[in-house]
């Protein structure tokens, strides 16, 4: 005998097709800059150079996988309401609101200046989407606090690096 389990509903009939475009308005535009985040983290990772190189550099990695699980957080709740989601490299490219990163090797001051301007464009991004969740989805608006949430942390431990007092 087989067990078997009849469902007859997925999640988005379950809260509606309006509140998965909603959710989806908001979610779409973080994984973007989430992805765009990971990608640009290993770039400065790979090229960052002189004072504090190592405590930079591996967190860069930390960081860089911090943004990976976010996304992936936020593109799964899309899903979860039965919409599809978008996190194509040429969507990436063509969509990120982050502003870009200088090519080659930089010094560190100008690395973290840089990441800490890409996480600065996406948690307003974020909290945008926290306001604006808040009359359609409180459980994906949670999904981006708690994004925003540990942004905020990694930008701290980034920001600490250049920080004069």
């Amino acid at each position: 005998m087989t067990d078997t389990i009849s469902v007859s509903k997925d999640a988005s009939s379950l809260l509606g097709a309006d509140v998965a475009a909603g959710v989806a308005q908001f979610l779409q535009p973080v994984v973007v800059n989430l992805q765009a985040l990971g990608i640009d983290g290993k770039q400065a990772h790979w090229h960052v150079r002189g004072s504090n190189f190592i405590g930079v550099h591996e967190f860069l990695d930390v960081y860089v996988a911090h943004v990976q699980e976010w996304a992936d957080l936020a593109a799964e709740r899309v899903v979860a309401l039965g919409l599809p989601v978008d996190g194509r490299v040429g969507t990436i490219a063509a969509a990120t609101t982050t502003p870009p990163l200088a090519d080659g090797f930089q010094r560190t001051n100008a690395t973290i200046a840089a990441v800490v301007s890409q996480i600065d464009t996406t948690l307003e991004l974020i909290h945008q989407g926290i306001t604006g969740l808040d009359d359609i989805d409180i459980s994906s608006q949670d999904v981006l606090i708690e994004i925003a949430r540990g942004l905020e942390k990694d930008r701290w431990f980034l920001f600490a690096h250049i920080a004069e007092a």
